[in-house]
């Protein structure tokens, strides 16, 4: 008996489907669920929701949010939630950089915690996308 898994944010629908197991980052630590969890309510952290679906895995790259497992069905209300191939990797490696740099100053930083958590949102966005790209060419993912 599966998982129905949805993936969504204040924009849209990202992911919706049958799935086997979800691996969610949660707060302290990854959040594993299988059919017929118990229900459960969780605060998501920065990090890559990984789904699996029969052989296939695949990632979802989420910037926070909140998780509800009832029955067999997981909602997750992301604050931000990229599909693999929709990371832009250019954009990604100049955000992980920009953050870096301006971090490199810490006496020049307003807001040091919210900077973190930008150089943690690239550094995972870069991680679904570059797993995304080793399966697809048969190398081993990271």
């Amino acid at each position: 008996m599966p998982l129905h898994l949805e993936v969504v944010t204040a924009e849209r629908v990202v992911y919706s489907d049958e799935v086997d197991m979800v691996v969610a980052p949660g707060l302290d630590g990854a959040l594993g669920i299988l059919p017929q969890h118990a229900p459960l309510m969780s605060v998501l952290g920065i990090g890559e929701l990984r789904i699996t679906k029969g052989s296939q895995e695949s990632g979802l790259a989420i910037g926070g949010g909140f998780l509800e497992v009832l029955e067999d069905r997981v909602t997750v209300l992301a604050d931000t939630a990229e599909r693999a191939e929709e990371i832009d990797d250019a954009r990604a490696e100049e955000a992980q950089q920009r953050a870096q740099r301006l971090l490199a100053d810490r006496s020049q930083i307003e807001n040091p915690a919210a900077l973190e958590a930008a150089l943690r949102r690239a550094q995972v966005r870069l991680r679904v996308s570059r797993r995304r790209r080793n399966v697809r060419s048969g190398q081993p993912t990271p």
